[in-house]
């Protein structure tokens, strides 16, 4: 399978084409809405509830981006899908994922980021492969975990599937991960089962040897994350094929 054109043509908003101070946040409706106003495509990101549903938020917790406390994990969607975001003049509520691409509704490509916390649960996975499989628009699927993009492989293979990777990762988000799995995943170890369409790298990290490799090699496309200065927008320019930008508009 070949990766969609549109995935190198235009760059991708970042959460959508959200701005902070215009009371615009990442991953709500209105954050899409100003992406597609400008065509450019979304990265948005997809997280489990306690009922098994999917909603469109980036953080595990509630607290940045809403007033209220605890896991997005422990919540139902119909208690998830009340909750405003915080700073959102639009009254912006967390999207549930089928909301959010019946509002899409095909008029911009999506770049769906499903989260994980690698312990093997697919059940976020399967419920997303279900909903797209009724969705007639433009998108591919990512993701950090290897073993999600070895799932979508094997149980969705029509999916144009992407791996996230960065060479340290040292964040607090990733403070669980073993030195092993981590080694694993900068050095692309995990690429017979993934077979990935295109790499999505931080970019601060490249060019490395996964992505200069799988592109010469494999001709893979790479898209590179967040771009948010002149500086690395030029540097995404010359060792990468796509990227995914905020703060500015490219």
């Amino acid at each position: 399978m070949s990766t969609p054109s549109w995935l190198v043509a235009k760059p991708i908003a970042h959460r959508g084409l959200h701005n902070k101070a215009e009371g615009i946040i990442e991953n709500t409706i209105s954050a899409a809405e100003a992406a597609i106003a400008r065509s450019f495509p979304i990265e948005l990101d997809v997280q489990l509830t306690a009922d098994n549903e999917a909603i469109v938020f980036h953080d595990f917790e509630l607290d940045r981006l809403t007033g209220q406390t605890g896991l997005v994990a422990e919540r139902k969607l119909s208690e998830l899908s009340g909750i405003e975001i915080a700073g959102a003049k639009g009254g912006d509520k967390i999207p549930a994922f089928t909301r959010y691409l019946g509002t899409i509704a095909g008029r911009t490509p999506l770049i769906v980021e499903i989260k994980s916390r690698f312990n093997g649960d697919m059940r976020l996975t399967k419920r997303v492969i279900e909903i797209l499989a009724g969705y007639s628009g433009p998108f591919v699927v990512k993701s950090f975990d290897p073993d999600i993009v070895a799932f979508l492989r094997q149980h969705a293979p029509d999916i144009t599937r992407g791996f996230i990777g960065e060479l340290e990762y040292a964040s607090k988000a990733d403070s669980f991960l073993t030195p092993e799995k981590k080694h694993r995943m900068a050095n692309l170890l995990d690429f017979e089962e993934m077979q990935p369409h295109f790499l999505s790298w931080r970019v601060k990290d490249i060019p490395c040897a996964s992505t200069h490799l799988s592109r010469i090699l494999s001709s893979l496309p790479v898209m590179t994350w967040t771009v948010r200065t002149p500086e690395d927008r030029s540097h995404a320019e010359k060792h990468a094929d796509q990227m995914v930008f905020e703060g500015f508009l490219p």
